[in-house]
């Protein structure tokens, strides 16, 4: 089956660690999808980083995709826009920001027209970098229920959360296994560790994802895993998200 490798959260912040895991993947024979937070915890505007963007879109015409990757990449209640979320805080909510994420939920608790705000805002610092958006992904792979029919309005042909890949524009879903390491404590790294080499076996059976985060780098042994699960993958690799769909 085929396996999709996507590099998250890139942001002039993580100037380093993305090219560390550019640099990973290129070892492996793959080119990533660089999933692109305009303004990663309003800590960074990508228009500001003039070099950043220039070095996106010579990766762009050398085969990467770029998705739109939220926009702040945090959550209502941890952010100054907005500080209660939709409908309140219920499990759902704190499902997505306390265990699926570090509060960075950012689709989840919005409506949809202030998720609609936070597109059009996406796709114009986007546009401004001088990128083509070729997909969206929620943060932390949380998707309301009103974002598929949305991204679908605007021609959206790729979208993903937990389990699944999408195609908004044609109304498409697979079921796909998603790898992906977590750093906040050494339980949790330890945890999916043991997670992702027991689920790439799911392979067998429906497309793989295997997603790089930028604090992954910091440590030697996830590296060493990583390369190992590249390694795994090699041959099978696609570099269009949508290709899982087929």
């Amino acid at each position: 089956m085929a396996v999709h490798v996507s590099i998250h959260d890139v942001s002039p912040l993580w100037v380093d660690p993305i090219e560390a895991a550019l640099e990973l993947c290129g070892s492996a024979g793959v080119r990533p999808a660089l999933l692109v937070v305009p303004n990663f915890h309003e800590r960074s505007p990508l228009v500001d980083d003039a070099r950043f963007c220039k070095r996106l879109r010579d990766l762009q015409a050398r085969g990467h995709e770029v998705y739109l990757h939220g926009f702040f990449h945090q959550s209502q209640s941890s952010s100054g826009h907005g500080m209660r979320p939709a409908g309140g805080r219920g499990l759902g909510w704190l499902f997505a920001q306390r265990i699926a994420s570090n509060e960075e939920a950012e689709m989840i608790g919005l409506t949809s027209t202030e998720g609609r705000s936070r597109l059009d805002q996406g796709e114009r610092m986007l546009a401004a970098a001088g990128l083509r958006i070729d997909g969206f992904v929620p943060p932390a792979w949380c998707m309301p229920r009103w974002l598929p029919s949305l991204l679908a309005a605007r021609g959206y042909r790729f979208t993903e959360d937990h389990l699944h890949v999408y195609d908004p524009l044609a109304a498409r879903a697979r079921a796909s296994v998603v790898l992906n390491w977590a750093t906040r404590s050494p339980a949790r790294l330890m945890s999916t560790v043991a997670w992702c080499r027991a689920a790439k076996h799911a392979r067998a059976i429906a497309p793989a994802r295997i997603a790089i985060h930028p604090s992954d780098m910091q440590f030697l042994f996830l590296r060493r895993e990583l390369s190992r699960t590249l390694a795994w993958a090699r041959g099978d690799f696609v570099t269009r998200g949508g290709d899982l769909l087929a």
